[in-house]
Order: structure tokens, then C-alpha cells, then sequence
């Protein structure tokens, strides 16, 4: 999925997965806690299968951590969730487990969001996945709240009083309700006379958005409309 057009995919796309067995949880635990003790048997549970798309102890245990995760998780986190040697081998189990929803033609993607991965639904699915959202609280935001959090996530670290001037009018409703939401928030103070405080985006921010990072933002000549054909005047004959 795209970072560019995401909030409303990211906003419907928190996961709907099967049912899991807390009986497969369990017997991961005890294969960790006790390895030595496992026979030839026990090696390769049945529950894990077996074929080109079987996944052995490690890859379960990570796609395990993904699905009951509520937030995306750094490598380094979700190696230590599942019980990894380190971030590198959780990165390479990841891409393994893109390469399996791939060949399998799976509804489900892991995505690198906010400095984290995060397991979500594919987009096309959305339609009728949002029926169960009908109840749930999604993120809504008035045109000048947008207008307010696009200025900050291009120009932060970015005073009030120059956002401010950007906009043409007062924002210090839009400010407070970017912040309760968790979009922005207090990343400094201007060296200035008063030492005004400076406003940034937050994780959660990036996150919404389904961006890495802020240098998947559009750059503002993307924003741009085309311009129009220029048609010369005809030629007298």
C-alpha cells in the first residue's frame, strides 16, 4: 500500500485474522523454555505443516507476535517478542513472511509503518471489512485541522505564530485537538524572545498515515494541480 493515500486505508485496515488456539501459543512456550528436552517428534509440531508455505518455529512465533500486536513493532522488539538471536534475523523472517502471503495469495500483508512492522488486511478487502468497523471510533478531521497538521508535518519543528501567518487565522482550537489525538505534539521551545514552543508530528502520526518515516511525505510539488494547457492565439493568415 501506497504511503502516499493511507489514512483511510490504514483506518480500515486494522486486522481481522483467524481464530488462533491458545493450545499452539502454549506449546510455542514450552519448546522455548525447554528445547533440550524435545524429542524427534516434537520437532516439527503438526500444526505447522509442511510444503512450500509451511512455517518452522521461528517464522510461527513471529507471525504469532504480529497478529496479537496492537501497534506496529520495531525489529528489535519483535525479535525479542519471539524469541530471535536479534533485529537482522527478525528483519529476514519478515520479508520471509511477505514472500509466503505473496505465493499463498493471502488477504493479509505485513507493512513497515512508523519504524515498525504491522500486520493489516489488504486494501481491496475493505469493503467488506467495514461493516465490523461500524461501531469502532475512527480518526475525523475538520479541513482546517488537515490544513493545520500539513503545515506542522512540513515545517516542524514550527512555532504558532508562524503557522499562524501561514494560515490566516488563529489556531489554537486546531492545536489542541491535534494534540488530544495523539498527532502532534511539544518537540522544543524557540530560542526567541518568550521562548515560544515548538510543535512536531508524533509516532502515532506516522503511523495513521501508514509512512515510515517523514520522507515518504509528498513532496509539496506532487500537491501541486497540473498546470493548465497553455493554447496560443491562432495565427492570422
Amino acid at each position: 500500500m501506497n504511503g502516499r493515500h493511507r489514512l483511510t486505508g490504514i483506518c480500515q485496515s486494522r486486522k481481522i485474522l483467524p481464530h488462533r488456539p491458545k493450545s499452539h501459543l502454549r506449546e510455542l512456550c514450552r519448546r522455548r523454555r525447554h528445547p533440550a528436552a524435545l524429542s524427534a517428534r516434537d520437532a516439527v509440531p503438526a500444526w505447522l505443516g509442511v510444503g512450500p508455505l509451511a512455517r518452522d518455529d521461528r517464522l510461527a512465533r513471529v507471525e504469532a507476535v504480529l497478529l496479537a500486536a496492537d501497534e506496529p513493532l520495531p525489529p528489535r522488539r519483535l525479535a525479542q517478542a519471539a524469541g530471535l538471536a536479534d533485529a537482522a534475523e527478525a528483519r529476514r523472517l519478515v520479508r520471509r513472511l511477505r514472500q509466503l502471503y505473496e505465493a499463498d495469495g493471502s488477504a493479509f500483508q505485513v507493512e513497515e509503518i512508523a519504524g515498525g512492522y504491522q500486520l493489516l488486511t489488504r486494501p481491496e478487502f475493505h469493503p467488506w471489512l467495514r461493516s465490523l468497523r461500524q461501531n469502532q471510533e475512527e480518526l475525523r478531521l475538520s479541513a482546517p485541522a488537515r490544513e493545520t497538521l500539513a503545515i506542522i508535518a512540513y515545517r516542524q519543528p514550527i512555532m504558532r505564530a508562524d503557522i499562524e501567518a501561514i494560515r490566516g487565522v488563529q489556531c489554537g482550537e486546531m492545536l489542541r485537538v491535534l494534540m488530544e489525538k495523539g498527532l502532534i505534539r511539544i518537540v522544543g521551545r524557540h530560542p526567541s524572545l518568550g521562548r515560544p514552543v515548538l510543535y512536531g508530528t508524533t509516532r502515532k502520526f506516522l503511523q495513521v498515515f501508514g509512512l515510515q518515516d517523514l520522507k515518504e511525505l509528498p513532496r509539496l510539488a506532487e500537491l501541486q494541480p497540473p498546470a493548465a494547457p497553455s493554447h496560443s492565439p491562432d495565427r492570422p493568415r
